[in-house]
């Protein structure tokens, strides 16, 4: 699940990434102009600071925090409903680590992307295990758990298979992309973006992402994603919950539209 905000502790083994030829190949698009506007590609050891940036860019996130605000969880503190909040983003992000594709841009982790290469997933066992994600059996309360592994996590896996059907495979999908409150309104998620789509268009390759916020539709389309299907998380006695599936399709050269500089 991807969105840009605008403007308006778990000790886990290091392990390095495990396809060092995707590093590789990404670090030769790697701007090295200034140390604000170069794009970096992270590795486990800095999966904290990059988890950090996301927990903070979608701390209000409807749905990023639907398996964490639930009815019986009331009774817990900011504090505690936070730290479940960060720790959550820890996991996916060391799997993406393991797994995918994380980027940053800014000279402290101002804004960060999480990408699923073609042929890539977190599901395996290695990869659960070593992240931590096995860990939000544990701590995410009955409902949390329903809402994040029966409701969630199908409906994303579903409507993705559903837009890019026999490319579901072969495709690049933005899990995660956020800037912290501070960096906003500086270009950083149309550079992260870029650099990637960028990439796919090379290879012929279809970028997906689901948003949930009502503003960011706009913004991604000019970056050429185009909404494809909306779906929704019906909590019960709750006001539905939306999100757009947005798909974008490989661009030549010598058809882009570059968005002015600034706007994401």
């Amino acid at each position: 699940m991807a969105d840009i905000p605008l403007s308006n502790t778990n000790d886990l083994p290091r392990v390095e990434n495990d396809h060092p030829n995707l590093i590789s190949q990404a670090a030769e698009q790697v701007d090295a102009t200034t140390p604000d506007t170069a794009i970096r590609i992270l590795s486990t050891k800095e999966y904290r600071e990059a988890a950090l940036c996301l927990a903070e860019a979608f701390a209000t996130d409807h749905v990023v925090r639907y398996p964490i605000d639930t009815p019986d969880r009331e009774n817990w503190t900011n504090e505690q409903k936070w730290n479940l909040h960060l720790a959550a983003m820890e996991y996916v992000t060391y799997a993406h680590c393991l797994k995918g594709l994380v980027t940053t841009i800014g000279s402290n982790y101002d804004s960060v992307a999480l990408w699923m290469p073609p042929g890539k997933n977190m599901d395996d066992f290695f990869t659960i295990m070593r992240s931590g994600l096995w860990r939000l059996k544990f701590s995410l309360s009955a409902e949390g758990k329903k809402r994040f592994f029966h409701e969630f996590l199908p409906l994303l896996h579903k409507s993705k298979q559903e837009v890019l059907e026999n490319r579901d495979d072969d495709s690049w999908y933005l899990v995660y992309i956020g800037t912290k409150p501070a960096s906003r309104g500086k270009g950083y998620c149309r550079r992260l973006i870029e650099h990637v789509t960028s990439r796919a268009d090379a290879e012929n390759r279809a970028c997906y992402l689901e948003s949930s916020n009502d503003i960011n539709p706009a913004i991604y389309q000019k970056l050429g994603f185009r909404i494809t299907k909306q779906i929704a998380l019906k909590p019960a006695g709750q006001q539905e919950i939306r999100m757009d599936c947005m798909l974008r399709e490989p661009v030549a050269p010598d058809q882009r539209i570059l968005p002015e500089k600034g706007k994401l």
